[in-house]
């Protein structure tokens, strides 16, 4: 192990907290059974593991690799960091390395907070003016963190003003099972309306009424008080 991720991983350690771990423990829901199950946090808080992303910023490749497998989420988290910031500063070539990078190794990016401050950052940014068919195969994925990288992604294209994929990704995961595909799903539907209330509403109008309830609470939550009841009650 290269000296810079080794005194990574020493900073980590020195940063744990019990308290905090057990908190994220639960707020991850890492139980058995539940979407997070098995994962380990040492208890750092997001601040001191973004300053310890851009203390470490030169850690190469193989080294976010060992960290993208570690069962500490935190370690997942801070690579995640690093790689998004080599992301944005790199030239083409080096964008297509990380972009190949991020793909070859998602099964360590295996929970919301994994999923949500990489993948726009990372894919969407990558797939804006490129063939965005990749999405699609993730969409299907039996495979949770696969679908919900399929929608955050997304969101790059959004602040884009670029709104069929989600569009499109909105309408396939209309049925699916999992809460945090219905929380993500309203979520980018909410981005849209802040930037084109009417593409929101067309397709809240013409899904609303079979939509899972929570992807809807999170699609209208800005709308007025009288707009959301309507919604609610099935009477737009």
């Amino acid at each position: 192990m290269r000296a810079g991720l080794t005194e990574l991983k020493k900073k980590i350690k020195a940063f744990r907290s019990p308290e905090v771990s057990k908190t994220m423990q639960w707020f991850f829901k890492t139980d058995k059974g539940e979407y997070g199950e098995g994962d380990i946090f040492a208890g750092l808080k997001v601040p001191t593991q973004r300053k310890l992303a851009r203390e470490f910023s030169d850690l190469s490749l193989s080294d976010l690799k060992i960290l993208l497998n570690s069962a500490v989420h935190e370690e997942r988290l801070i690579s995640l960091f690093i790689l998004v910031d080599k992301y944005v500063k790199g030239d083409e070539k080096e964008k297509d390395v990380i972009f190949l990078f991020y793909l070859k190794n998602r099964k360590g990016i295996n929970n919301w907070d994994l999923v949500d401050l990489s993948a726009p950052k990372i894919i969407g940014k990558h797939l804006l003016n490129k063939d965005k068919s990749l999405l699609f195969k993730f969409v299907v994925s039996k495979n949770l963190w696969d679908r919900r990288i399929a929608v955050l992604s997304t969101y790059g294209f959004i602040k884009n003003n670029d709104f069929a994929m989600t569009l499109k990704i909105s309408e396939m995961l209309l049925h699916d099972a999992h809460d945090l595909i219905h929380k993500a799903v309203g979520w980018m539907l909410r981005e849209i309306g802040k930037r084109d209330l009417q593409a929101e509403e067309n397709f809240l109008k013409a899904h609303y009424k079979k939509m899972p309830r929570t992807m809807l609470r999170y699609a209208i939550e800005k709308f007025s008080e009288t707009k959301r009841k309507k919604y609610l009650q099935g009477k737009i």
